[in-house]
């Protein structure tokens, strides 16, 4: 079934789990993320960047996103995930997401502020919930790029007031994750994420979460984190399951075929998260 992320969080927030939101571009990759979630009776949160449905097509995502959430024996959000474009994010709620993100974090906070209250605005009149940003993180998600050196931690106090002056459902902060591959392992600020859990009250969000060490998700969860994204490990496992089927089958021609395991290799990897995030039974 088809619900907004706020649903989602609020319960997450108050039982202590995390619910996964994993990135979508086609219909194999949507299809492991709902059978993973099916598989564990876990809520999920379906999310498409700006390249995602700059590659498929508004239409095309949000048509394959509906039908899979009203299909589904689980409770689906349909977000947009780091949404820069004022036009870009109305569209989405025209075509039905139940989730939006705004992303203001490269402005002065006087200016995140202002752009995510007109999103709050329109959204919330609809029934729409809303992410925002707070911090900068680092790494490459599609086509933004924030420099390691630009990257720069969220503030406590800013955060607290940052959410009581733009109404904000979750607030996506930066703690040491970034978006992309890791050169190293990456290490959390958790004094941090526990100074900013007592200041806020909306559910918190961590962004860059593909390689960040089982351990360590575990513990940003119990000090309050209620959504991880995840994008990277997923695409990861679809490479490496196309790779080693056409590897071993040359001759194939048939899609069917070649992207069946991709998609099989992404749901295991998606249902190793979901357990990690303590959501399995939470549907």
């Amino acid at each position: 079934m088809l619900v907004t992320t706020k649903e989602l969080l609020l319960d997450a927030q108050k039982k202590n789990y995390a619910v996964g939101a994993f990135n979508i571009n086609n219909m194999e990759i949507i299809q492991a993320i709902i059978g993973a979630a099916e598989e564990l009776n876990s809520p999920v949160i379906l999310q498409a960047s700006q390249g995602g449905i700059k590659y498929a097509g508004i239409e095309y995502i949000a048509a394959l996103g509906k039908a899979a959430a009203q299909k589904a024996k689980v409770p689906v959000a349909l977000h947009l995930d780091h949404g820069t474009d004022f036009d870009q994010i109305v569209l989405c709620i025209r075509n039905g997401f139940t989730s939006v993100m705004i992303d203001g974090s490269k402005y002065p906070f006087e200016e995140n502020v202002a752009i995510t209250k007109k999103v709050v605005e329109i959204a919330h009149a609809v029934g729409v919930s809303v992410e925002a940003e707070l911090g900068k993180i680092g790494g490459t998600e599609d086509d933004i790029t924030v420099d390691e050196r630009d990257a720069t931690m969220t503030d406590p106090e800013e955060a607290r007031r940052f959410v009581e002056e733009t109404g904000v459902d979750s607030l996506a902060i930066a703690i040491g994750t970034a978006h992309g591959v890791y050169k190293g392992e990456p290490k959390l600020d958790f004094e941090r994420l526990k100074a900013i859990r007592e200041v806020v009250e909306v559910p918190l969000v961590l962004h860059g979460s593909s390689g960040v060490p089982s351990e360590s998700l575990e513990k940003a969860i119990a000090l309050g984190i209620c959504k991880v994204n995840i994008d990277t490990d997923i695409r990861a496992a679809f490479a490496r399951g196309v790779k080693e089927f056409v590897a071993e089958n040359p001759d194939e021609i048939d899609p069917r075929k070649i992207l069946g395991p991709a998609r099989e290799a992404m749901k295991e990897v998606i249902k190793d998260k979901i357990k990690i995030f303590g959501s399995v039974g939470r549907a």
